[in-house]
Parts: C-alpha cells; sequence; structure tokens
C-alpha cells in the first residue's frame, strides 16, 4: 500500500510550517545554552562573534529569531550588536530568497494562476508591496523567516524587501538590543524580555500600528 502524500503539501507549505515551529524550538536550545554557558559567551572573541554573526545570518532565515539573538548580543556586546544584528537580519532575508527561488518559487506561481481571486489579490498588493513588507516587518509578532518566505513566494521585487524589511526591523531590533544591554541577568532577560513597562507600551504599540497599516493597504487595494 502506497502513502500517497496531499497535494496541498507543497514545497512552500512544508517551509511554512518548519519556518512557523523550528524557531519555537531553536528558540529554547538558545535560552538553555546562553544561561548555562554565560561565562563562557562572556569571553568570546571578536573574531568569534563575527563567526557567529556570519552562522546566524544564515540560520535566521528559519531557526533562530532575530529578535531572540537581538536580546543575547545587546546583552554581551551592548550598542556594538547594531551591526551584527543587522547583518543577520539581511543575510536571513537573502538567503531565504536565493532558497526560494531554487527550489519552489515556478510552482508557487503556476498554483496561485489557477485560483483567479486569491492572484487578483496577490496582484493588489503588490502594488503596494512595499507598505506591506514595511508594516508586517514592523510587526514583533510575525515570525520573521515566514514572513520573508511569503514575500520572497509572491515574486516582491528584492529591494523592496530589504528596504521595507530595513524601516520595519530597525525599531522592534534597537529596542531588543537595548533590552539586552540593560538587562543584569541573561535568565531574567530572556524569561522576561519585555519587563519595564515602556517596552511593553512600545510593543505594543508596534503591534497596532502594524495590524492598521497591513489593514489599510489590504482595503485600499480592494477597492
Amino acid at each position: 500500500m502506497k502513502f500517497a502524500i496531499p497535494k496541498s503539501l507543497t514545497g512552500p507549505a512544508l517551509a511554512g510550517l518548519a519556518l512557523s515551529v523550528t524557531p519555537i524550538v531553536f528558540t529554547s536550545l538558545l535560552t538553555y545554552y546562553a544561561v548555562v554557558h554565560e561565562a563562557t559567551i562572556a569571553s568570546f572573541t571578536a573574531w568569534q562573534w563575527a563567526i557567529i554573526t556570519v552562522v546566524c545570518s544564515i540560520t535566521s532565515a528559519g531557526l533562530t529569531p532575530p529578535t531572540m539573538l537581538a536580546l543575547i548580543f545587546g546583552y554581551f556586546l551592548g550598542w556594538n550588536a547594531v551591526l551584527p544584528l543587522f547583518v543577520i537580519n539581511f543575510g536571513g532575508i537573502l538567503f531565504i530568497n536565493l532558497l526560494v527561488r531554487w527550489l519552489d518559487h515556478d510552482r508557487f506561481l503556476a498554483f496561485l494562476s489557477r485560483n483567479p481571486k486569491a492572484q487578483s489579490v496577490l496582484d493588489r498588493i503588490l502594488n503596494n508591496e512595499l507598505e506591506v513588507i514595511f508594516f508586517a516587518k514592523l510587526s514583533p509578532i510575525l515570525p520573521f523567516g515566514l514572513t520573508n518566505l511569503l514575500f520572497a513566494l509572491s515574486g516582491a521585487k528584492l529591494k523592496n524587501i530589504i528596504l521595507g524589511g530595513f524601516l520595519g526591523m530597525t525599531p522592534r531590533t534597537l529596542i531588543a538590543i537595548w533590552s539586552g544591554h540593560e538587562a543584569r541577568e541573561i535568565k531574567a532577560l530572556l524569561e522576561n524580555p519585555n519587563q519595564s513597562s515602556w517596552t511593553q507600551i512600545v510593543i505594543i504599540g508596534l503591534i497596532v500600528v502594524s495590524i492598521a497599516g497591513l489593514w489599510q493597504v489590504i482595503q485600499r487595494s480592494l477597492k
């Protein structure tokens, strides 16, 4: 008896599932390692941090959430973490774009072409792709890897993904670095990253602005 794989489980669908689940697992592992080996990490040299940055720029595409990395880098490096974090963010964006275009991009577009309504909505949204990318990246709750995958599959221009990603990710990245820099204990930081009340207010504000912005863009595109 042969086991048939459902047609709905395409490459993009499986990748989307993986990019939603694996960051949760790796966040737990990363938290455990940072807490247990805090003294060792604190003694890393500049070259070691450079190597970690390169590795994380690849793994951030779907394994290690950049916001979690920003907290850890901020804790150990302070504001010197700004440059490595932007390298990691852009490295993740470029890696997932190259991977998508190499694997299953054409199949996804062919699937959409069989659904005129979905294709029509996507076309209208892509007319405002820079705004959509900006508001999506502004939200601290949308998975980094999953949004990169969706934008790459949709056919959005790489320059808009990078520009929108830069503008959207900058506020939440700086907040995470600041939270890490101000924390006194790595364990307390990772267990409750938004300890201060003003940080919680800013995070909530980013989520509200992100949702409101995406809603306006989508509603405008459907008129």
